[in-house]
């Protein structure tokens, strides 16, 4: 797969998981370039959703964490 494939299949799977996480983040936050940064030198769309997991995964603990500080 090229880069550009590897892109629109995170972006896929983040619209398909945009309740769950911080995939929302992907989805509204990253343009192209960003994502292109966090999937490295991924070559299957399995691995370059992982790395933007690793991510994504970060933001929704962030807005979980400042979430639960609100009366």
């Amino acid at each position: 797969m090229n880069k550009k494939e590897l892109i629109q299949e995170v972006r896929d799977h983040a619209i398909r998981n945009y309740n769950n996480g911080g995939w929302d983040e992907i989805v509204e936050c990253f343009d192209d370039e960003a994502i292109a940064d966090l999937i490295g030198k991924s070559r299957t769309a399995s691995g370059a959703i992982a790395k933007v997991k690793k991510h994504a995964d970060q933001c929704g603990e962030a807005r979980d964490s400042i979430e639960s500080t609100i009366w």
